[in-house]
């Protein structure tokens, strides 16, 4: 794949990638999203009714 290099150690493993933005802009994003998805695994989750009712409430959504 053209616009990626990859960097090895001395047993030829690949420890890391060099990602040219340019042309892999949508790749970094999805890298980007799974990382923040990570992230934020532990985090309290909100019901998907309370978000709602809140969006309602706050005039951006209507119900």
């Amino acid at each position: 794949m053209t616009g990626i290099q990859f960097i090895t150690d001395e047993a030829g493993r690949r420890t890391a990638a060099v990602i040219d933005l340019k042309k892999h802009r949508a790749l970094w994003e999805d890298i980007e999203d799974v990382l923040m998805s990570r992230s934020r695994r532990h985090e309290k989750r909100i019901p998907l009714a309370k978000v709602k009712a809140d969006l309602i409430k706050g005039g951006k959504l209507r119900g």
